[in-house]
């Protein structure tokens, strides 16, 4: 039988099944990866270039939306990446857009990766009924009691899902050099994912972070409806305050930015002297806390501060 001379063959010398087996399916898995991501907006910013992104997200069971600030350096060499988490009813837009962080990423050649805050459309009853519980306040772990546990996964996502879902669909980034920081609840995660993760992240920081969500309002709702009332431990797990208590990962240097005009901090639900009370009785130095004359909870606070918190990222990234 005569071979179909418009059939792509196998015999072709450049397609050797050697070639074929041990180079094409990896490439193959690049291009699929990248393909797996959406470019929904691509805008100029500092020199660089903000990426408006989505996937569909197997932690999540949905689509999630990202952006990713690209620096100009990231056209002629690998660069690092600062993951910044956002806080209450936030999405990836508030930050990239009202923070102010390109402007010290670009000069410093940092990537900066804007995840959202929690799943969206999962149809779970009630996810949409407060601003402080479900849709936009994911709190950054993955529940265990129903429904939750059906989809509100945030730790994994973070950890785990999309920075593997971005180093493969952007090669340009340097998967070994990754700092994190974070505002209110995202502070709250860019503490505790650090500090469960010891030599994950090069160095962390944080605005007006909650530090000790099992004795505040905001965690104490949160971790009831995502764990459940008996599951003491598991809240002390996601809790920075309980963590810090426990550090063995080494010398810490800890940037955060708290304001004292900040009315969340004045009622009670960031506790930042609960932090350093943890740290001081542990031993532990390398914590700054910095506490603001005046400033607030808003991005007026973070686009004042941000460069120093790049420039906290930088001195480890590129150490």
């Amino acid at each position: 039988m005569r071979d179909n001379p418009h059939r792509f063959s196998f015999r072709l010398p450049f397609f050797s099944r050697p070639f074929l087996f041990s180079s094409f399916f990896p490439f193959l898995s690049i291009v699929l990866s990248i393909m797996s991501v959406t470019t929904t907006a691509t805008i100029a910013s500092f020199g660089g270039k903000l990426l408006k992104l989505s996937h569909a997200a197997t932690t999540t069971k949905c689509e999630m939306k990202f952006n990713l600030y690209l620096p100009p350096q990231a056209q002629t060499q690998k660069v690092p990446v600062l993951i910044y988490l956002s806080g209450l009813t936030c999405t990836a837009e508030n930050c990239s857009e009202k923070g102010f962080f390109q402007h010290g990423a670009s000069k410093k050649g940092i990537a900066v990766l804007y995840p959202d805050t929690s799943p969206r459309g999962l149809n779970i009853q009630g996810e949409d009924d407060a601003y402080d519980f479900g849709s936009g306040a994911g709190f950054y772990v993955d529940a265990t009691k129903a429904p939750y546990n059906a989809g509100y996964n945030m730790y994994s996502y973070v950890t785990e899902e999309l920075p593997k879902t971005v180093f493969d669909a952007f090669p340009q980034l340097d998967a070994s050099r990754v700092s994190i920081t974070g505002h209110s609840m995202g502070g709250h995660g860019a503490l505790t994912l650090f500090l469960r993760n010891p030599g994950k992240y090069k160095s962390v920081s944080a605005f007006a972070p909650i530090t000790n969500p099992t004795n505040c309002p905001w965690g104490q709702k949160a971790f009831k409806g995502y764990f459940g009332d008996d599951q003491q431990d598991k809240w002390k797990e996601h809790d920075a305050t309980e963590l810090i208590k426990k550090w063995n990962g080494g010398p810490l240097d800890i940037l955060i930015d708290v304001g004292t005009g900040d009315n969340f901090y004045k009622q009670g639900q960031l506790l930042p002297e609960n932090f350093e009370a943890a740290a001081r009785d542990a031993g532990i130095k390398g914590l700054n806390v910095r506490y603001q004359p005046d400033y607030d909870h808003s991005y007026y606070t973070m686009s004042s501060f941000a460069d120093d918190h790049v420039e906290h990222a930088a001195k480890y990234l590129f150490a």
